[in-house]
């Protein structure tokens, strides 16, 4: 690299500096220099910010870094576009680090500033608009924080109505439940009673106690009837029942269908004790039935209440390491239990697991997130009635963990597409989106995780893939602000 004194006349023919006066151009020329570069690189991504470039002559690449690789994003050979320490004027209010990094593909010259001295003259020559450029980047910082904050407050409550709506449901079944034991417990009571008053022998109250154990037991083993199947049981049993003079038969007959048992069972009770004790034998037998089936409710419910705090605390990583080796389809599912109620009973949800899949090494309730994001976008865009796909598969030839979202929605606008994951852009009605949910997904996988999103969409099959490594380093922890998403755009910028 050779480093000469730059001529003002050159400087002019740059669209950059071509409304500056002479004594500005006389300025530049002072503190900057012409370095001549053969092909190689001029700085790296991450590294101490301490030059502006502009191209004078010649070609050059910026690239950035990406789970690993340098994928190159720009090639310039338009005299002067720009790159490097252009965020010099914000001093240090961020980090002063590049943001890429540049190499010159042609032996190329380039007007190299220091940093201080691009601060320096924002400052002195530019201040009204040093101004406008602080207040538009911390604007656009400022404003993805709020609104983030906010949309992530929102997704909360959503979440929330929705986990307390399938909470209250089994719960109030369990409440039922244990007020119609109680009255069927009192009623055994009442029953034993009168069992202990009658003319029953010790061998037929043996005999009653074995049948109360196999009634039970078939209550355990009891088939799943459909409707069609269960009237037709019903007719049957109650037609049994009236024909041994017991009352109430057809209130008795759907207990005993939902416990599984026939006519022939009732026969064999019939048989088991003596012909005046039948009734009394058949309600005591109900009172059993229909406990068993309360106390198999109550469990039923319980148990789908822990199942869901169980979702609850997996989907937001309660009492778990940020970052931790998960399963993926764990996730999923939590977020597909959370998210139940508003994805809405007319979506058919179909699961393709991979179950081979490893274990993944990621910040799982960040991926959670994801998951949501994509999730809901998928249920909206077919207004809640459709097809909506979560499959996961292993893409071997780059060593990632692939989760795939799709929906039978009418498809992205080709006309769009480009631009869904554009901070702030959305095609939701006027305040049921921020526009923020993909873009906070994009960097969630591809900042924090170093993987990829991509999408692709015809009328009736959208579909969001979005890859992991499954073997990576640990990521970096940091947030990623705003400016970092459209610095690249911003990095080398043309002419008018």
């Amino acid at each position: 690299m050779t480093k000469v004194r730059c001529g003002k006349d050159e400087l002019r023919t740059l669209f950059l500096f071509e409304k500056l006066d002479d004594d500005q151009l006389d300025w530049l020329c002072d503190r900057g220099r012409v370095e001549a570069l053969e092909p190689g690189p001029v700085y790296a991504e991450g590294e101490p910010a301490t030059c502006f470039y502009v191209l004078v002559e010649g070609s050059v690449v910026l690239s950035t870094r990406v789970a690993g690789d340098d994928v190159e994003v720009v090639r310039a050979d338009q005299p002067g576009v720009y790159a490097g320490a252009w965020h010099a004027y914000l001093g240090d209010r961020m980090p002063q680090l590049y943001q890429n990094s540049m190499r010159v593909t042609t032996p190329s010259r380039l007007f190299a500033l220091d940093a201080a001295d691009v601060a320096a003259m924002m400052r002195e020559w530019f201040p009204m608009a040093l101004h406008l450029l602080e207040g538009l980047f911390f604007g656009m910082q400022s404003t993805q924080q709020v609104i983030g904050q906010r949309e992530r407050l929102l997704a909360l409550g959503s979440l929330s109505a929705g986990l307390t709506h399938e909470l209250n449901n089994p719960a109030a079944a369990a409440v039922r439940a244990t007020a119609a034991l109680r009255e069927r417990v009192a009623g055994m009571r009442h029953k034993l009673g009168m069992i202990a008053a009658g003319p029953w022998e010790r061998p037929e109250l043996e005999s009653l106690i074995r049948l109360q154990e196999e009634a039970v037991e078939r209550v355990a083993k009891a088939p799943t009837l459909t409707p069609m199947q269960t009237a037709d049981r019903e007719d049957i049993l109650g037609d049994w029942l009236d024909e041994h003079g017991i009352d109430d038969a057809w209130d008795i007959a759907p207990i005993f269908v939902q416990a599984g048992l026939e006519p022939d069972w009732l026969d064999h009770v019939a048989d088991s004790v003596p012909p005046g004790v039948v009734a009394g034998a058949v309600r005591w037998l109900t009172y059993t039935i229909e406990s068993e089936l309360l106390m198999r409710e109550i469990e039923d419910s319980t148990t789908r209440i822990s199942s869901l705090v169980t979702a609850a605390k997996q989907y937001s990583q309660m009492d778990r390491a940020p970052f931790q080796t998960v399963d993926i389809h764990e996730l999923l599912e939590s977020t597909l239990v959370m998210l139940g109620r508003k994805i809405g009973p007319d979506v058919d949800i179909r699961r393709d697991y991979d179950r081979s899949l490893p274990p993944l090494p990621a910040y799982a309730a960040e991926l959670n997130q994801v998951w949501t994001n994509l999730i809901d976008n998928a249920a909206s865009a077919m207004d809640h009635r459709g097809v909506l796909t979560v499959r996961t598969f292993a893409d071997r030839d780059r060593d990632r963990l692939v989760v795939e979202i799709g929906d039978s929605g009418p498809g992205i606008d080709p006309a769009i597409r480009g631009r869904i994951f554009e901070p702030f852009f959305t095609t939701k009605p006027v305040g049921e989106g921020t526009g923020l949910g993909l873009d906070i997904s994009w960097r969630i996988v591809v900042n924090k995780h170093h993987g990829d999103i991509t999408v692709e969409s015809v009328p009736g099959d959208t579909r969001f893939q979005v890859g992991l490594p499954l073997t990576v380093a640990r990521p970096d922890p940091g947030p990623v602000p705003l400016a970092d998403s459209i610095a690249l755009a911003e990095s080398v910028m043309p002419p008018g």
